[in-house]
């Protein structure tokens, strides 16, 4: 007994009177009583001595071993002694014990709440059961939005950002100590009032890092003046990434002259094994042609609707430009047409029609790779496309026979194929895998801002042979690749040169961008010259994306915000 005095919440003033043990259950109840002689009044803090009554509670405490433990705890009732007192009789806390009318004891209801703190509710739910604490997910809901929050403490550097709690619907604010890497608030909302009211009660910020958003700017010029506005430098390439895409989805025709030219005579040489759990063989040491793309098994129908999808937005695109002309506004010309506002915008950044981005699964495929593999064994002689599909299955392929089959068939219908006639010898031409990817405005805009030292020689032909397509072209990839120099070495000695030669340049996507810039200069600048960066404001919303992707449909501010800040 005198170990078991030892495992009590509080052995000084609690007794050990009796132990129940429940091997079918595996419980264990313990039967104590308090045994302070002299309480408090908890409305006047008068000591007293004079018993009123005795009553029992039943309180839940941490398990021991493979046992839960309950005790039955015996507490009394007193009488204030004090006359100047409202209360007349109390009933005496045991502080080191239990809440007020709590059903467990603070130890346990202490390690239950980082338990929902660290994994949530449905999660924290089915860890304790293994541990053999019964417990529902509301209750470690309940005591995580019991945590009072941590007082905030101001920083000097403060970095701001937005999340979302409904995608594309609803947004919230994430506040991050850049000093410490430590978040420090949720806002409820992405308006710069609620910026701005936050930044007005905690004063003392000097400089924040932000994206680009106008929002953010106005708030923090409202909240903190003096204080320095930071325009994250990735955001800024981000910003040129978009403007590229446009510009090269506008010149589509002369990236598909420009991939012809590059990758017409590219080949890929094919390894050899002695193995199944290998896929290459050693191609002959003479180039093979290369064969072209494998067309993907798409309906007649379903390319007449992409046909006149295209043709309706070129249409719509030729009218915003026409009503335009007119000197109608974006929100007349969304009426007239009947589209939205943001269709008008993307369609006036541009009086030239631009080409949709192909889907970025376009070409997946489950054969993929074992193309290969296949065309390795096609260039042997083994045209069975029942024997093939076996190969391919036994190392691992999932996919169906008339996949293959219809690849095989195309190899088939290459140029140098012959029937065979009598003869076993191949007639068929020998072929190799394109080692190319499309050049679409989003891969163009990639080999443009990839850093030069990273450039291979076939990507550095690519670049010149796009600068002498077009001399648009031309001006774009010089203007972006001096933009990420002077952003990635930080000299913002040559931002005003750079923005002069871009608010002069014949494209108009990127005369918007200088201008865009210049109107957000001082926070440019600044993000040109300093060191602070948003990288770590974006890491925590990472963090913060699992917690809400965690909680489900549980994830509102006051749990979230909990979770947040308060991590182990």
């Amino acid at each position: 007994m005198s170990v078991l005095t030892h495992l009590l919440p509080d052995s000084n003033n609690l007794k050990l009177e009796n132990c129940q043990l429940d091997e079918i259950k595996t419980q264990i109840k313990l039967i104590v009583s308090a045994i302070s002689r002299v309480v408090n009044c908890p409305v006047c803090n008068q000591p007293t001595q004079k018993i009123h009554s005795r009553y029992e509670r039943l309180l839940a405490d941490l398990p021991w071993a493979d046992y839960s433990i309950t005790l039955q705890l015996r507490v009394r009732k007193f009488f204030c002694i004090n006359s100047l007192c409202k209360r007349r009789i109390f009933t005496e806390r045991l502080t080191n014990v239990t809440a007020p009318w709590a059903r467990k004891t603070l130890r346990l209801a202490q390690r239950l709440s980082v338990i929902g703190l660290a994994n949530g509710g449905a999660a924290g739910e089915r860890l304790l059961q293994q541990w053999g604490i019964k417990v529902s997910r509301n209750t470690l809901l309940n005591l995580v939005r019991s945590i009072p929050l941590p007082p905030i403490v101001t920083p000097q550097t403060l970095g701001v950002d937005d999340f979302c709690f409904r995608k594309c619907k609803t947004y919230g604010t994430a506040l991050i100590d850049l000093e410490r890497s430590r978040p420090i608030a949720l806002l409820k909302d992405a308006q710069a009032e609620t910026l701005t009211e936050w930044l007005k009660a905690h004063p003392g910020v000097k400089v924040v890092s932000r994206d680009r958003s106008k929002t953010y700017e106005s708030g923090i010029r409202q909240g903190a003046p003096e204080a320095i506005q930071v325009a994250d430098r990735f955001h800024l390439l981000q910003n040129l990434s978009q403007t590229l895409k446009q510009v090269f989805g506008i010149h589509a025709e002369a990236l598909k002259k420009v991939e012809k030219q590059v990758f017409s005579t590219d080949t890929k040489v094919l390894k050899e094994v002695e193995t199944a759990h290998n896929l290459f063989l050693i191609a002959e040491a003479n180039p093979c042609p290369v064969v072209p793309i494998f067309p993907q098994n798409t309906s007649l129908e379903r390319k007449v609707q992409s046909a006149k999808a295209r043709a309706r937005r070129r249409d719509i695109h030729e009218q915003v430009w026409n009503l335009r002309s007119v000197g109608l506004s974006v929100q007349a010309i969304a009426h007239s047409l009947g589209v939205a506002r943001n269709t008008v915008y993307n369609y006036l950044r541009s009086s030239t029609f631009t080409e949709r981005r192909q889907r970025s699964d376009q070409g997946l495929s489950l054969l993929n790779p074992y193309h290969d593999y296949l065309l390795s064994r096609w260039n042997s002689g083994n045209h069975n496309t029942q024997k093939l599909f076996e190969e391919i299955r036994a190392c691992g392929y999932i996919g169906s026979y008339a996949t293959v089959n219809r690849f095989i068939r195309y190899l088939k219908t290459l140029p140098g194929s012959q029937p065979r006639q009598g003869s076993r010898k191949n007639a068929s031409p020998k072929v190799s895998s394109s080692s190319h990817r499309p050049l679409t405005p989003s891969r163009v805009t990639a080999l443009v801002l990839r850093r030069p030292e990273l450039t291979q020689p076939n990507e550095h032909e690519v670049i010149a042979q796009l600068q002498t397509a077009h001399s648009d072209l031309k001006s774009v990839i010089e203007l972006a690749q001096q933009f990420a120099f002077v952003v990635r070495q930080r000299l913002p000695e040559q931002l005003d040169a750079w923005l002069n030669k871009a608010k002069n340049s014949s494209v108009s996507l990127l005369r918007s961008f200088a201008v865009s810039l210049e109107s957000d200069y001082n926070a440019v600048k600044a993000g040109v010259t300093m060191s602070v960066s948003n990288g770590p404001v974006e890491g925590h919303i990472n963090r913060l994306k699992m917690l809400k992707r965690q909680m489900y449909g549980r994830a509102k501010i006051d749990l979230l915000e909990r979770r947040f800040l308060l991590a182990i």
